[in-house]
């Protein structure tokens, strides 16, 4: 199937360029252009794409707006161009919030430098976000959560969340369990949560919803680069009752506080309770990497681990999930219905290695039943 792209950027060089390296896969048709967020909406709206491309500062209108817009009007799949930068960090998980469902860095020095990468990595992402899940990207951003005015530190209260469309699933397979199987309540000594595309917003989603009291320590994993999981984390904080860190090296968990993998390395779990965080292996797909982070809780807490797979593309986790049951620990996925893209879930539900599947909106809360 040839996918259809709309290229939206107020630059004139960007816009020839991106479509010149989609336009050379045979399966992509580059089918409009667009100067502004307010020329994208029209053009989405006109000519239907599967997937638009989408600069963040444009005249007349911005990038997080005209997805904001566009999400309201005609959901499409929205990859965003942004600067690894702090500051690009944060546009770009706003315009995350907003709806868009995955992001690539703008780099002209890359462009001319290694234009054949470049062609492959964008070619790649187009085709795999053509793959979204429509029902759930106006919902996400519907339903993103906003921290309300609060005294310094802890917001005293988080938002009620949107009930999103997309939590009205289909049947789960049938290879994984009943959503609706009662809860296994555990003193768990740790919760592991691994996901990628559309997993900032699904994160949110979940944390929010978990109380300051939460008894149990916990570790994310976000495929994301370096320079965006301090940003990150630091947004999560603001937003969640519990607290948020990007971890660093001899971190210790504890109760309450969920320390987020930094980008470009590898986050692993000690028996005493300690984060170390190494290298980026660069024989891995992955920096950081689910597989890896399950795989050492499984090691150091046994049955004692609940972890979690959230939406993403590929199959990473699936792995350890698979070392994680052989010690008796707990899986849970996230449903098709309520994933961007139901990938990495699928592949922990095709294994058989989970023993309960949840639309978004249940985890968060199944998760403040389950851990005591």
């Amino acid at each position: 199937m040839v996918v259809k792209v709309l290229v939206v950027d107020d630059s004139g060089f960007f816009r020839r360029r991106v479509s010149e390296i989609l336009s050379a896969d045979s399966n992509i048709q580059v089918v409009g252009t667009a100067t502004n967020g307010r020329e994208a909406i029209d053009q989405a709206l006109a000519l239907k794409p599967d997937v638009i491309t989408m600069d963040y500062e444009m005249p007349m209108m911005d990038g997080i707006t005209a997805v904001r817009n566009i999400m309201q009007r005609c959901p499409t799949p929205v990859l965003m161009f942004s600067s690894l930068t702090h500051e690009g960090a944060r546009v770009t998980l706003d315009a995350l919030d907003a709806g868009a469902v995955d992001f690539l860095p703008k780099n002209f020095e890359d462009i001319s430098r290694n234009p054949e990468k470049v062609k492959q990595l964008l070619c790649e992402k187009v085709h795999s976000i053509a793959r979204s899940n429509r029902r759930g990207l106006g919902s996400l951003a519907a339903a993103a959560p906003v921290a309300s005015a609060s005294p310094p530190g802890k917001p005293a209260a988080v938002p009620s969340l949107a009930r999103p469309s997309a939590s009205v699933s289909a049947p789960a397979p049938s290879s994984a369990p009943a959503g609706g199987a009662a809860v296994k309540r555990k003193a768990y000594r740790l919760v592991a949560i691994g996901t990628s595309t559309g997993g900032p917003v699904a994160l949110q989603r979940v944390l929010t919803q978990l109380p300051a009291n939460f008894p149990a320590p916990i570790v994310l994993i976000q495929h994301m680069p370096a320079a965006f999981t301090k940003a990150f984390a630091e947004r999560l904080d603001k937003l969640c009752r519990i607290s948020v860190k990007e971890a660093e090296d001899g971190d210790l968990l504890r109760p309450g506080l969920a320390l987020l993998a930094p980008g470009g390395k590898q986050m692993m779990v000690d028996g005493r309770g300690a984060i170390r965080i190494l290298p980026g292996d660069e024989r891995l797909n992955y920096k950081p990497c689910v597989d890896i982070t399950f795989g050492s809780a499984a090691k150091s807490y046994r049955d004692k681990v609940l972890a979690v797979v959230l939406t993403g593309m590929g199959a990473d986790g699936r792995e350890g999930a698979r070392l994680l049951k052989e010690g008796g620990s707990q899986v849970w996925a996230q449903d098709e219905a309520s994933c961007v893209i139901y990938g990495m879930p699928m592949a922990v539900v095709k294994a058989n290695l989970v023993d309960a599947v949840y639309s978004l909106d249940e985890i968060g809360r199944h998760l403040a039943e389950a851990c005591v």
